[in-house]
């Protein structure tokens, strides 16, 4: 088939390649000038199945209203707030029950486990190198740190994944250059999970798929899609349009604005996150791979040469507040754990993005209900880690073969209503 797909970031590139690996002409359309230049470009760099969870958790609005008050905050609400702002936090509440939240974290770890498989298979058949490496460290502060991940735990155990519970001298032989002055109660170490540079990964399939002849059409603004009988795609400055046997839309929050001229409102919200990445100062002083403040939800990791702290879930508010908020709590939990980490004397780079999120937290994945029209999108902060088997499942679904994992929860039939 002639496909379209919209978005040149990881998602968008990991569907490419399953389309052209199963023999379909591909063509991806991109408004940025470059590959992974948003949500993908500068993310934590994690692929750890034991930590990915939807956002749409028990207690998760009473941390939103404890942000107000918080120099520090895990996640913040800032105002204004715009009307579509408000009806997406209501709705995302009502998903924050405890029963829905366990059969959503099972589905989302079996995603996650399954794209992990396929990013070695991936990885092993085409010999990418992107500064991976293994192991990921949770660290928890407090005993009440620990209690509330006591909760978590039989979720991994049924899910298959792999951890350990350590002590807090144990957690430092994992990670020697832990500062010594800053004092935690213990850590849960996830041995499979891992580490890597997502962009950069981005870059290296996106070659091979060119290789494999997917064209990959840059600075193209998207201005509609039509489905039925005539498939399409218009593009801004272009007088008609161009016809294709189906389009995969990967191209996060500007999906919706697409979708809702065909009857789809899908309703995406930004959550923004910030990083800041430097140079390492000294090898001894830095990670071995990364870690994870389980009170801030602030990632450090090492990637090659580089240190990069990622944190912070926002919703609303003005930009340059976010950023100034967000970006002192990245320093403030480097600064506890690998206070030598960085050479921040050399120059750092602070990025911001935007993380289109579903009011369950969850990705949605496979056909819409317009004939030729796919879905892969919503994958919020876990996009990186969810994407190589997204685009298996999703590659599958259009080829009309059975996908090696349950779908269904994944659809757009969950949202009715």
């Amino acid at each position: 088939m002639k496909i379209a797909v919209l978005g040149a970031g990881i998602i968008g590139i990991t569907s490419a390649y399953e389309l052209a690996r199963d023999g379909h002409q591909v063509t991806v359309f991109e408004r940025r000038v470059a590959a992974a230049e948003e949500a993908s470009f500068s993310n934590g760099g994690i692929t750890a199945p034991g930590w990915v969870a939807p956002w749409a958790a028990p207690g998760m609005p009473g941390k939103v209203l404890q942000g107000f008050f918080a120099r520090h905050a895990a996640i913040r609400l800032g105002l204004p707030l715009s009307g579509q702002e408000w009806r997406w936090l209501w709705h995302w509440s009502r998903c924050c029950n405890p029963e829905r939240y366990q059969t959503n974290r099972a589905n989302l770890q079996r995603l996650a486990l399954y794209s992990q498989q396929r990013l070695h298979h991936i990885t092993n058949e085409l010999k990418l190198d992107y500064e991976s490496s293994s192991g990921v460290l949770l660290l928890l502060r407090s005993e009440r740190d620990t209690q509330l991940m006591q909760a978590q735990l039989p979720l991994l155990r049924d899910s298959g994944i792999k951890f350990k519970e350590l002590k807090h001298e144990e957690a430092r032989a994992v990670e020697p250059a832990l500062n010594p002055d800053t004092a935690f109660f213990g850590a849960i170490h996830l041995p499979d999970g891992e580490v890597g540079n997502c962009r950069q990964f981005a870059l290296l399939l996106k070659n091979q798929a060119q290789r494999m002849g997917v064209t990959f059409l840059f600075s193209s603004q998207v201005s509609n899609i039509h489905s039925g009988t005539e498939i399409s795609v218009a593009l801004a400055g272009e007088n008609s349009a161009r016809q294709f046997d189906a389009i995969v839309l990967c191209s996060g929050l500007g999906s919706s604005h697409l979708l809702q001229p065909l009857g789809l409102p899908i309703a995406l919200a930004a959550v923004h996150g910030c990083s800041v990445s430097a140079a390492i100062r000294e090898p001894l002083n830095a990670p071995q791979s990364a870690v994870i403040d389980a009170r801030y939800q602030v990632a450090i990791s090492r990637l090659g040469k580089r240190v990069r702290v990622t944190g912070g879930s926002e919703i609303g508010g003005r930009a340059d507040d976010q950023r100034t908020r967000s970006v002192q709590t990245l320093y403030k939990v480097l600064h506890d754990w690998f206070p030598g980490a960085q050479n921040l004397a050399a120059g750092t780079q602070e990025w911001r993005g935007a993380r289109p999120m579903l009011r369950d937290g969850m990705p949605l994945i496979g056909t819409s209900t317009q004939a030729g029209i796919w879905l892969n999108l919503g994958h919020a902060a876990h996009g990186w880690a969810l994407s190589c088997g997204s685009a298996r499942l999703l590659a599958d679904l259009i080829a009309g073969k059975k996908p090696a994992i349950e779908s269904q929860a994944l659809g757009l039939t969950r949202l009715a209503g």
